[in-house]
């Protein structure tokens, strides 16, 4: 009982320690971000890394989920005589919510890993501690500029993961299944809000962009100096990074129908 006890102790010990870990990394880019930003070239290249690299992905990703989306959509819809409203459903499970979500994850998987590998070949290579024997704030060079990156290109793909996925809703719906087109774009348009749909996928995205971002340096810039370190900080990535979207997702989704 007392070595369960103690085993407990310990787990809970290192989780406080962890998230005050995370914390401190947090709070110092944040106070390191005004001067990183003031040199904005970084930013944008990190954005470009992030961004442009990654849209591949996710407008095929984005593409087959709306041709999903449709077919699901008018196979239910058509048992109630609302085939027409297949372009609304489509649009705000896009912009709500698969939008959003969906972009996290890929932009999880496909950029977070590999901000994770390079900060963490950075610090295997002994090029962060370099850096701060030169006086420079490897935080402030090398962490600030690639997390507003993430937080600025997350929104982007977003919006561009939801535009394919209408798209595709709408070759599945109009040419291929037969449901009017002014029928699709008019549904769609009377039935998404600009604030209270397109706004909340905003700031979801928003959110997204940060946790994945935050998550990927954080694992990169603790792991172990080793190979082996760099390899499971890079899978410790997806898996947290995915399991915050997915509940973050859950808690801002309940405040936001709540208000």
């Amino acid at each position: 009982m007392m070595a369960l006890a103690r085993r407990i102790g310990a787990g809970l010990r290192g989780t406080l320690v962890d998230v005050g870990a995370a914390t401190r990394l947090l709070f110092t880019l944040l106070a390191r971000s005004p001067r990183a930003l003031g040199r904005f070239v970084l930013v944008r290249e990190q954005v470009f890394y992030l961004g442009n690299r990654s849209l591949s992905i996710i407008g095929v990703s984005g593409l087959f989920v709306g041709f999903v989306l449709a077919l699901q959509g008018y196979y239910t819809l058509q048992r109630y005589g609302s085939a027409e409203a297949v372009g609304m459903l489509v649009a705000l499970s896009l912009v709500r919510e698969l939008g959003p979500v969906v972009t996290a994850l890929l932009f999880a998987g496909r950029a977070g890993t590999s901000l994770t590998a390079e900060i963490g070949l950075m610090k295997a290579g002994e090029q962060l501690t370099a850096m701060e024997m030169m006086a420079v704030d490897p935080v402030q060079r090398v962490l600030a500029p690639r997390f507003w990156g993430g937080f600025i290109a997350m929104p982007l793909l977003a919006a561009v993961f939801s535009a394919v996925g209408i798209i595709g809703g709408w070759l599945v719906a109009v040419p291929l299944i037969g449901i009017d087109a002014g029928a699709f774009w008019s549904q769609m348009q009377g039935g998404v809000d600009i604030w209270s749909d397109v706004g909340n996928g905003v700031i979801k995205s928003l959110v997204f962009g940060l946790t994945a971002t935050f998550v990927a340096l954080l694992q990169g810039y603790t792991c172990k100096p080793t190979p082996e370190g760099v390899s499971a900080a890079t899978t410790r990535t997806v898996v947290l990074s995915s399991l915050a979207v997915l509940g973050l997702d859950f808690m801002l989704t309940a405040t936001m129908f709540s208000i």
